[in-house]
């Protein structure tokens, strides 16, 4: 762990309270994530492995960190002919292919700034993004869906100089990326920049209103050895998978920067849409030796059928981005024998709360706080909250902290993060007498019915253990009496049909495993509950559906 140890006093721990009091992240004057990670190691261990990269159509390649180095510096001599210059904004709409990790690195290794995006945006989406960010580029994959939203964009916005086109096939419409960049000698010039310029641009999901921009600065990476080395527990020259979109924050927390500070490859899976089987099948060929997917691709594989011997080389299961049930975890471990351990944050940090090797799993529990982090609950009347009490989750600056965002901009006017000093989440949670936290939902899911808070979560869970529910999601819809009231979108297991007596199966089942006024007196049924490529229910989407319910 050479590069690691450049940046930490010390690594191990023998408890989470010696972890939490003495871990420290040395920042260097200039931190350089291309030349002091990248090319450190390329340097230290030419044949190291930094990708391991394949797809549903049989494609693999392998890269070290020499390739690594070298393909980017390639690409940064390209995005130099092309005019970008450092502290340009580049938009990016890459899914998952392996250029992905290369062209990220060539961009923070000239100082320019990444701005990932999702390959579902629409036309509308981009020139948002473009026009917030004033981006002079957008790199993007040779997909159909992708072109038709990208053909408006250029009259639409006037910052936008280029666009190129990453695939397998020649392109003669807008820049050929894989045709020319080739043709460029290495990026050797030094890059002026400071720890405090931008590096990474994450626009938020956009809850309420239009989403704002989430920027990092130079350090970001520095603060993912926590995601890495102690929320996913990877390993030098071992072998880490977080399944991903490149458009979403949850990638730069699983797929490059603590990773590959703390030196394992990246099993880089690149579907077109997650299919379990196809995934399993993947990790029997590949073998990696850490795991971190959401809750729902645990689901979606325990659906499909596991066994232990398709992960006896894993030594460690983590899961990000949405709760997870107790049910998922205990049937996990009844066939692994190894417990899935949970991470809380945002696209505006590092983790915030994790199960880290030395706490116990508990219900429902999310862990304890990151020592980077104070992190505290706040309640309505402005105090924090005591054990049991429900608040919303803020961090309070202190001199460890590494990682968080470092301002917000909204119409191309920057706002500062810090309300009082403080940063908000907007998540609400609730801590227990041993200081490990819980999470009940995000502040805009929050259902008020009849004078009662209600979270998500906890009626999801029961849900999922009947027997012919394959998953769920609850959300609020208005009612004229009650304020709100809750709905349950439902997707059932194969063999089960909607009926008005499995309505009432389901309703009387979660009034005898919580608090009866929690029960939704609405179930609709659908075929799919729309998510995010990294995984995530797309809440928003799903009360249009309840709105629209019967």
């Amino acid at each position: 762990m050479e590069l690691l140890n450049k940046y930490m006093p010390q690594t191990e721990f023998e408890s989470y309270e010696e972890f939490s009091e003495k871990f420290k992240i040395n920042v260097p004057k200039e931190f350089d994530f291309a030349r002091d990670i990248v090319d450190g190691w390329a340097q230290a261990e030419p044949e190291k492995i930094a990708l391991v990269y394949c797809d549903d159509n049989g494609f693999e390649r392998t890269f070290t960190f020499t390739e690594v180095s070298e393909l980017s510096k390639r690409m940064a001599s390209y995005f130099k002919d092309l005019g970008i210059q450092p502290g340009d904004r580049v938009i990016t709409l890459m899914r998952r292919r392996w250029e992905y990790w290369m062209l990220a690195v060539a961009l923070h290794r000239m100082g320019a700034v990444l701005v990932p995006a999702s390959i579902q945006l629409t036309t509308k989406d981009i020139v948002y993004r473009v026009d917030s960010a004033e981006a002079k580029m957008i790199i993007a994959i040779d997909d159909d869906f992708v072109r038709a939203q990208l053909a408006p964009v250029p009259e639409k916005c006037e910052t936008l100089k280029h666009i190129l086109i990453v695939g397998d096939n020649p392109v003669s419409d807008y820049h050929d990326f894989n045709n020319e960049y080739p043709k460029y000698d290495l990026y050797e010039e030094p890059v002026c920049r400071t720890n405090d310029d931008e590096m990474v641009i994450y626009f938020t999901s956009g809850t309420s209103g239009y989403p704002k921009m989430a920027i990092h600065n130079r350090t970001y990476p520095l603060g993912h050895i926590t995601t890495a080395k102690y929320m996913q527990r990877v390993l030098n020259n071992g072998l880490h998978v977080t399944q991903a979109d490149s458009g979403w924050a949850k990638f730069g927390w699983g797929n490059i920067y603590g990773q590959w500070i703390c030196g394992t490859a990246i099993l880089g899976y690149d579907p077109i849409r997650f299919d379990a089987g196809n995934f399993l099948k993947a990790i029997e060929t590949h073998k990696p030796t850490t795991i971190c997917v959401p809750p729902t691709m645990y689901r979606l594989m325990l659906h499909h059928g596991i066994t232990a011997k398709q992960f006896e080389t894993v030594t460690w299961f983590a899961t990000a981005g949405e709760p997870l049930s107790d049910e998922v975890n205990k049937e996990w471990k009844d066939i692994t024998g190894k417990d899935i351990h949970q991470g809380f944050g945002q696209s505006e940090g590092s983790p915030i709360c994790s199960t880290f090797e030395w706490l116990e799993i508990r219900s429902g529990s999310m862990g304890k706080p990151s020592p980077l982090y104070d992190v505290r609950l706040l309640a309505a009347d402005g105090g924090y909250c005591e054990a049991g009490e429900e608040g919303e989750i803020v961090i309070i600056p202190t001199e460890k902290q590494v990682g968080l965002l470092t301002k917000y901009s909204l119409n191309r006017e920057l706002i500062q993060p810090l309300l009082g000093g403080v940063y908000h989440t907007g998540d609400i949670g609730y801590k227990d007498t041993d200081g490990y936290f819980y999470y009940v939902c995000r502040n805009d899911d929050m259902i008020k019915s009849s004078g009662y808070r209600i979270g998500p979560y906890e009626i999801e869970s029961v849900l999922n253990t009947h027997p012919a529910v394959k998953e769920s999601a609850i959300v609020g819809m208005p009612d004229e009496i009650r304020g709100q009231i809750i709905c349950a979108i439902v997707v059932l297991r194969e063999g089960y049909s909607p009926s008005d007596q499995l309505t009432k199966e389901l309703q009387t089942h979660v009034k005898k495993n919580t608090a009866p006024y929690k029960y939704p007196r609405v179930i609709k049924y659908i075929s799919d509950i729309p998510k995010t490529t990294s995984g995530k229910i797309m809440r928003k989407d799903l009360k249009a559906v309840a709105e629209n319910a019967e």
